[in-house]
């Protein structure tokens, strides 16, 4: 009898997800913002988290607002780590824009717009309205349907009571639908937004416990609602200044959200919008929730930009930027003068400065296992220990992408963990900044348009002349 072969399935959702910055969680502090040696997916750089940690505290008291912070160190030594530790710390509440500074380059707008647009994403506004709804225990549900198709529309009561009341209420087509879509049955607990009619189904009744085999184990059990069944409660609506811009200069209003098409926004619209949230502040309806603007590769911004972030921060609605370069004593784009991290010094005063410090091998070899542990990779101890050594004489991220080639290489060899062959094996396939150098300068002579030759060809006519 021929065998079955039944094709492999592979969870292909979690490999998609494993990215650079994936196993962040993170800064690793504990609660006197101390840093933790290894901490949700961060090693090492303990100043720079501690720093970081107490501009986070700052931004959650809201005492910081307008103040620009500068991640500043080598190539690969974790500053965007920390601003998305920054990001995953901060929670869903508090907005967090992310932003490479040559990206405004590319839009079809101006830099100062895109700019403008980035500050405005970064900067949350929790409105709070009151609501009229009703909350209680589905005790029936009657539908009378007609006997002709079609001869008339469906009409129906729905029963609902509290602890110390019981309403029948009377339902038309449109409830009867939506009653249906959210499959509500007797024993569910409902809440029935007056206004928009929007109907949420909270959970079951504890006195409908007996039927929990039937439900399966995801059923919320609840308490009968008390009191009144008509309620008025206080909804909180978090949306960001950008959201409020799009939607009252564009003729499609919210639509345009989706469709991408938010193109510049006029600075009278903004005009307005600002004048109508502070009013709204006044009254005690809505609430500015400042967020994080994070901007990487700063030094690919040019001076026009620069020159609007200083007038942008002193703005009272200004979120707290967060920038990062790798750069050291460098011309500012768009003019001739040099600058440390090519950033004008009249900005850079502005600046709280965070700098990084190359990892140690021991850190090295801490961040390989998490990676390992991320990418599910198993690896031998001496497989690891090579793995570090090529980390700390090349770069951190060249031993984090030998990773995965190591374990492609490991399976196709039919093994089931990393071995020091396959670290080799991948470290001979692909070269290092450094090898691809020194290959480059053994065969200069031999590759088009190379300055390196041209440079040794002067050399050698110098010598000459000289000689």
């Amino acid at each position: 009898m021929a065998e079955l072969k039944l094709s492999e399935t592979r969870d292909l959702t979690r490999i998609e997800r494993i990215g650079a910055h994936s196993h962040i969680r993170g800064l690793g502090l504990d609660s006197s913002l101390e840093p933790r040696d290894v901490s949700e997916g961060m090693v090492g750089q303990t100043q720079a988290r501690k720093a970081a940690g107490v501009i986070l505290q700052m931004i959650k008291d809201g005492k910081i607002a307008g103040r620009a912070i500068l991640l500043a160190g080598q190539p690969g030594t974790g500053k965007t780590a920390i601003a998305m530790g920054m990001a995953k710390s901060l929670g869903l509440e508090t907005p967090f824009s992310m932003l490479s500074a040559s990206e405004i380059f590319s839009l079809e707008m101006s830099k100062t717009e895109a700019l403008m647009q980035a500050f405005r994403k970064s900067i949350g506004v929790r409105i709070k309205e009151e609501t009229e709804v009703i909350e209680g225990e589905v005790v029936e549900i009657q539908i009378d349907r007609p006997a002709v198709a079609g001869a008339a529309s469906k009409t129906g009561k729905l029963t609902l009571k509290t602890t110390d009341m019981e309403t029948v209420y009377d339902l038309g087509a449109k409830m009867i639908e939506a009653l249906g879509k959210q499959k509500v049955q007797s024993g569910d607990v409902i809440a029935i937004d007056k206004a928009s009619g929007k109907i949420t189904k909270l959970g079951r009744s504890f006195s409908r416990s007996r039927d929990y085999d039937a439900m399966g184990p995801q059923t919320k059990f609840m308490q009968c609602p008390d009191g009144e069944l008509q309620k008025r409660k206080e909804v909180v609506h978090c949306v960001s200044l950008h959201e409020i811009d799009v939607i009252n200069s564009r003729t499609q209003g919210f639509l345009a959200l989706f469709t991408g098409d938010t193109g510049e926004i006029r600075a009278e619209v903004r005009e307005q919008i600002d004048t109508k949230v502070a009013e709204w502040r006044e009254e005690g309806k809505a609430e500015i929730v400042p967020g994080v603007l994070f901007i990487d590769e700063v030094h690919m911004l040019d001076i026009e930009c620069f020159s609007f972030l200083n007038r942008a921060l002193e703005n009272e609605m200004a979120p707290i930027l967060v920038v990062a370069t790798n750069r050291g004593i460098t011309a500012i784009r768009g003019t001739n003068y040099k600058s440390p991290h090519g950033i004008p010094i009249d900005l850079l005063d502005r600046l709280l400065i965070i700098t990084t410090q190359p990892y140690s091998a021991d850190e090295i070899r801490k961040i390989l296992d998490i990676r390992c542990q991320e990418e599910d990779v198993e690896m031998y101890e001496d497989a690891k220990q090579l793995l570090t050594k090529i980390g700390h004489e090349t770069s951190l991220r060249y031993a984090i992408h030998l990773i995965t080639a190591a374990a492609l290489n490991c399976q196709k060899r039919k093994g089931k963990v990393v071995e020091v062959q396959d670290i080799t094996r991948v470290y001979s396939l692909f070269l290092d900044v450094r090898r691809s150098t020194q290959y480059l300068m053994e065969y200069q002579k031999e590759y088009m348009f190379n300055e390196a030759s041209v440079v040794d060809g002067a050399e050698d006519d110098a010598d000459a002349m000289h000689d």
